[in-house]
């Protein structure tokens, strides 16, 4: 059985969905992942997925923190 990380239940993105919110190709998304912008979750089949929290973080500007969410 598979658990989440988090306590709640997080809303994961696909690279689609992202690249969709940012208006760029959903290869960018996966280039900021590999440079650490945001953190990729990798799902059993290895796709990457992505927090919501963090991709709207990211989208409004709003400096990440790591800690203390």
């Amino acid at each position: 059985m598979v658990h989440a990380r988090t306590p709640e239940a997080e809303s994961l993105l696909t690279p689609a969905e992202v690249a969709t919110m940012f208006r760029v190709d959903p290869k960018t998304v996966t280039r900021w992942a590999k440079a650490g912008k945001l953190t990729s979750i990798r799902t059993l089949g290895g796709h990457r997925r992505y927090r919501e929290t963090e991709v709207r973080a990211l989208l409004g500007g709003v400096p990440l923190q790591r800690s203390g969410q």
